[in-house]
């Protein structure tokens, strides 16, 4: 079984990893911020595990770990954490277009953060009811998956992730338009606002100065 559940995590976790990958890629259409979101959810699985681990043997009490556990929590956290941060990058990549990565990613953060803590909130939960079943291996299930839905929301998507996307600038977006330009005008055919433009575009009395003049 230990033999069985080895090979399944090593075929199945760079295949998951894998296309979830060319998703974010095809719907971000860059390469850097997927990289940056994938690592993030494979850190707070992890982080998850590791936690997780502990509480069973220190204060559960458990013997061990179900050898299919890990396989399992890795594609629950895998799915929601994709999900939470699909929702966070598609609006901040919008936000971005209008008005620049910095603040793309603040925006997109207070718009999504409370419907993404609330349905963690939601989930966790749920998961949560799997430690009342009478088996070792829900219990186990449940409460690293409750814990990682918990660590994806209120820190890794509300602190690293944006965070992250804070440093890197508009970088994250490499190697799409958007990381060799500030942001793009909204609206119309969508092409580049050159740097002169972009100061009278934030400051329509500047503009109307210059109209004017």
């Amino acid at each position: 079984m230990e033999t069985a559940a080895a090979h399944d995590r090593d075929l199945l976790i760079p295949l998951i990893l894998g296309v979830v990958f060319l998703i974010l890629g095809v719907l971000l259409r860059a390469i850097v911020a997927p990289l940056v979101l994938i690592g993030t959810v494979v850190l707070s699985f992890a982080s998850a595990l590791g936690i997780s681990a502990l509480f069973f043997k220190h204060v559960f009490g458990f013997a061990g770990a179900d050898t299919g556990m890990p396989l399992f929590v890795f594609v629950f956290l895998v799915a929601l954490g994709i999900d939470y941060n699909i929702f966070l990058m598609t609006r901040v990549r919008e936000e971005s277009i209008r008005s620049g990565t910095r603040r793309g990613a603040l925006t997109g953060l207070a718009a999504t953060g409370g419907v993404i803590t609330s349905a963690g909130l939601v989930l966790a939960g749920t998961f949560a009811m799997l430690g009342t079943l009478p088996l070792v291996e829900f219990t186990e299930i449940g409460f690293a998956v409750a814990l990682g839905v918990l660590l994806d929301t209120i820190i890794v998507r509300s602190v690293l992730v944006t965070a992250l996307t804070l440093d890197i600038g508009r970088r994250i977006w490499w190697p799409s338009v958007l990381a060799r330009h500030g942001h793009t005008r909204s609206g119309g055919s969508g092409g580049v606002v050159p740097p002169g433009q972009q100061s009278q575009l934030a400051n329509p009395e500047s503009r109307a100065v210059t109209h004017g003049t």
